[in-house]
């Protein structure tokens, strides 16, 4: 008898391990297209008529663009601030801030934030689209959305969320050029609490999204993400390669990661490029787990999904790819505010909670990801005792002619040591698009160190 109750347990626990989460009715689904976006936002404006209705995104290029210049032009240049909020009057539009923002326009008199017209300038392929509606009805999530079904491949995979886990997958599949994006000098700035300003990076980068590389049949399905970067300088990591690779089983695949330095000359791997170690390239200001906003597993944290808030995030950013260049995009001890452009968007809220047990250096992270996705957005954190020790704020542009939003550049603020990190500043020849993927064959670690580190 003993044994066979034993049995019966040990059954239900290993079908518990492999319970998959549903994905939503097809009723549900019909919404998608019709009363919601493909992608899964609110298709109609706010009552106010400060956030419009979405028709399909910013798809037009202006006349001063320049193809392949590895710039974008600014399709709304010209428009000027519907208000300007400044720490005298940060109180009437609190409801509208994170934490982050209320503590910039608080500690430093001279920073303000510039609304402008808000322009839901997001758009995609076709064939995204399309395969984002069959996710909805179709795509499932692993135990513990530690993984995702590698059928939902090519789409965004939960169009109409249904809790804080999904959000992120969102946020970690979102779409960018199935080909890959590439920066010959890719600049990281630090600040510190006396206003210095340091390069600590210039890195050659290039990242992929096989995620949605659907006709590049030598990739392995399961793979989401590839990223690496080569330092070019400063002369002391010039040379050294980093790279993390990460897959759709979290859990029976986590993510590798490999390093080379030149004094050791070899690659290895390096498993602690994970979680709440500090990218110590830049200056340790960021962490592995917040590269491009999330990055890795959600094994740590609750992910709570709090609802749709209208706020007000970094968005449609033009003048800070393009136009401020160097250190006049920054003044004092924080961004120069005249760089920036802040519109009002709806956005999925997000509370992520340190486990019992679980370990890492926040304690709480509170994201603001924008409804019409791929990266926009923000976030807060916090340390053990509940005080305010980071934000970061993802800076956003439409790829017009790719028909991909990008998140190029991010903005973190260490407060508990008043230093600032910009990452992905381009000193020259811009963000590139890819005309075609490299072969897998060139692609591994060994590979790129051979081809990479000569130039």
């Amino acid at each position: 008898m003993k044994t066979k109750i034993t049995f019966v347990i040990a059954a239900s626990l290993a079908a518990l391990c492999s319970q998959a989460y549903a994905a939503v009715s097809a009723d549900e689904a019909k919404a998608l297209g019709t009363t919601l976006t493909e992608f899964g936002a609110i298709k109609a404006g706010n009552k106010e008529g400060t956030i419009p209705e979405y028709t399909g995104g910013q798809t037009k290029a202006p006349a001063d663009f320049k193809p392949n210049s590895g710039y974008w032009a600014d399709p709304f240049k010209g428009e000027k601030p519907l208000y300007r909020i400044d720490g005298k009057n940060a109180a009437q539009h609190a409801d509208k801030l994170s934490e982050s923002q209320k503590h910039l326009l608080k500690t430093y008199p001279d920073y303000y934030i510039d609304v402008y017209p808000t322009h839901r300038s997001a758009a995609y392929p076709d064939s995204v689209l399309k395969a984002t509606v069959r996710n909805a009805s179709t795509c499932t999530a692993g135990k513990d959305y530690f993984s995702v079904d590698v059928a939902c491949r090519g789409g965004i995979p939960f169009a109409i969320p249904k809790n804080g886990y999904e959000v992120m997958w969102n946020l970690t599949l979102r779409y960018s050029v199935a080909t890959d994006i590439t920066t010959q000098h890719g600049v990281s700035w630090l600040v510190d609490a006396n206003g210095n300003k340091t390069v600590v990076s210039d890195q050659f980068t290039r990242t992929e999204r096989p995620y949605y590389q659907l006709d590049q049949k030598d990739r392995d399905p399961n793979m989401i993400l590839r990223t690496y970067s080569v330092a070019k300088a400063p002369a002391r990591i010039s040379g050294q390669m980093t790279m993390l690779t990460d897959y759709l089983d979290m859990d029976a695949k986590p993510r590798r990661a490999y390093n080379y330095s030149p004094g050791q000359r070899r690659v290895k791997l390096a498993p602690e490029f994970a979680y709440d170690t500090p990218v110590a390239q830049l200056g340790g200001v960021t962490l592995f787990d917040e590269l491009f906003l999330f990055s890795g597993k959600m094994d740590r944290f609750d992910f709570k999904l709090v609802g749709r808030k209208e706020m007000l995030i970094p968005y449609n950013n033009y003048k800070f790819y393009d136009e401020c260049k160097g250190a006049q995009q920054f003044t004092g001890q924080h961004l120069n505010p005249a760089c920036e452009r802040w519109e009002l968007h709806r956005v999925w809220v997000v509370e992520s909670t340190l486990k019992p047990g679980q370990r890492h250096a926040y304690a709480k992270r509170t994201y603001f990801i924008d409804e019409d996705g791929s990266g926009a957005g923000m976030f807060d954190a916090f340390d053990k005792n509940g005080e305010l020790y980071r934000g970061m704020f993802q800076k956003t542009i439409q790829l017009y002619d790719q028909q991909t939003p990008y998140s190029g550049k991010t903005v973190t603020y260490d407060f508990s040591k008043r230093m600032l990190l910009l990452i992905g500043d381009v000193a020259d020849g811009g963000y590139m698009v890819s005309p075609k993927n490299l072969p897998e064959t060139d692609m591994s670690a060994e590979a790129i160190v051979g081809r990479e580190t000569v130039r």
